[in-house]
């Protein structure tokens, strides 16, 4: 059993932008970004680079690399829960500023109201 449970951020329309991102990406990233996310679950803030780093202000990130392209999917934690904000593609090693603003913003918002903002998958 995860020993982190890990949901995603929700917007109030209902949307859930990391989902729809990760519907289009090509299945092998796929399958390596729910690689990720899996370990997440199992070791929670124990996770470590080159797996998961922290970037600042309590948003960490998922890193994930295929074919010279870095994945990038940033989350936080809130308690015993890992809530799965946002993400970033990119060529560098950095993960793109307007990225990190935006998951800040989405933590922010989670923070006010948990229950609106969540999604779990089923």
């Amino acid at each position: 059993m995860p020993r982190t449970k890990v949901v995603f951020y929700r917007e109030a329309d209902g949307s859930v932008p990391v989902l729809e991102w990760f519907d289009g990406l090509a299945a092998k990233a796929q399958d390596k970004c729910r690689v990720r996310i899996q370990r997440l679950a199992e070791l929670g803030h124990e996770l470590r680079r080159p797996e998961g780093d922290l970037l600042r202000d309590g948003i960490y990130e998922l890193r994930v690399g295929l074919q010279h392209v870095n994945y990038r999917i940033l989350y936080f934690f809130h308690g015993r829960v890992a809530t799965i904000l946002a993400h970033g593609l990119t060529k560098q090693d950095r993960v793109p500023a307007a990225a990190i603003e935006t998951a800040s913003l989405r933590k922010r918002r989670f923070e006010q109201d948990p229950k609106l903002h969540t999604f779990e998958e089923s």
